[in-house]
């Protein structure tokens, strides 16, 4: 049975960090391309980044380049989603995905994402 699970969200402070954490069950995650999503009150899901399954090829949204890092550990089967200098508008819940696909290259859309798990949320207080 596949799972996703997300954990490492919490209440920071502005400017602060926090490290998400995507583990998976059923499947090892270095064969296929993970992405994280986001989802404010009121507000669409939006792919925050993504890393793909053969090359490692990473892909960030705009607000967050330069603070946000996406990386895999293949030993742990986990992908982290490091978050530096966070700020009030990151504040969501925090969705990491499987795409079931095997490519050079990561999409930040969801509809390329075929398991989801159950989301973390990340609140940034100003």
């Amino acid at each position: 049975q596949v799972q996703v699970a997300e954990s490492g969200g919490g209440l920071v402070q502005s400017g602060g960090s926090l490290r998400l954490s995507c583990a998976a069950s059923g499947f090892t995650l270095d064969r296929h391309s993970i992405g994280w999503f986001r989802q404010a009150p009121g507000k669409e899901r939006e792919g925050v980044s993504c890393i793909s399954s053969s090359t490692g090829h990473t892909d960030y949204a705009d607000s967050v380049k330069g603070r946000f890092t996406i990386s895999r550990d293949n030993v742990e089967n986990t992908v982290y989603l490091q978050m530096n200098s966070l700020k009030p508008e990151d504040t969501a819940i925090y969705y990491c995905a499987v795409d079931r696909g095997y490519g050079a290259y990561c999409s930040r859309s969801l509809y390329e994402y075929d398991y989801w798990g159950q989301g973390t949320q990340v609140t940034v207080s100003s």
